[in-house]
């Protein structure tokens, strides 16, 4: 089956981009409601949030020689938290909102909670079990996105493969401290 001309009103189409400057990315072709992608993105924003603390948190928290066995992959994976935020931040601001960076609000928000390990093995769970929220929810969003965004949703897709190559990092931290007998 030959595939069919490509064929566009390019004069409709200059008229509808003077006629909505002022709403920046969002066009006539965007197949979403901006406003739940914005509060969905909200969500993500606040969730990257939590989880560059959290690690922030667990980096100073893992002590001693033990600690210093894990505290290079933490403070890497809050730096690729920070990016994260940083990159649906912008996609909140291309989407016309304002990021909502309110900390009175941001555990309400997030995917994942922000709770600090007693231990070494506690703290490598608690951020283990937000990376595996995060890749499930993510996916989810991926999934509800589907065609009707597609920038959001590779920012999305993006985001999601390093959530899991984190959960992955994890997996092998514990498994690696648990050989080493380290608590």
């Amino acid at each position: 089956m030959p595939i069919q001309a490509f064929k566009i009103d390019m004069e409709e189409i200059r008229k509808r981009a003077r006629a909505h400057m002022s709403k920046g990315a969002v066009t006539s072709a965007y197949g979403e409601d901006v406003d739940r992608v914005v509060a969905v993105l909200q969500e993500v924003l606040a969730t990257e949030i939590v989880c560059e603390l959290r690690y922030r948190a667990h980096y100073y928290a893992a002590t001693g020689l033990r600690g210093e066995i894990v505290k290079p992959e933490l403070l890497e994976h809050a730096n690729e938290e920070r990016a994260h935020a940083e990159r649906v931040a912008e996609r909140i601001d291309q989407l016309g909102a304002l990021p909502n960076f309110d900390p009175a609000t941001l555990t309400k928000r997030s995917h994942a909670a922000f709770e600090v390990g007693a231990d070494l093995v506690a703290l490598l769970e608690e951020d283990l079990v937000a990376e595996r929220v995060a890749v499930e929810t993510y996916t989810e969003i991926v999934r509800w996105l589907g065609d009707a965004d597609p920038t959001t949703r590779r920012l999305m897709e993006s985001i999601l493969a390093e959530e899991e190559h984190h959960a992955d990092d994890l997996a092998g931290l514990l498994e690696r401290v648990h050989e080493l007998g380290l608590r």
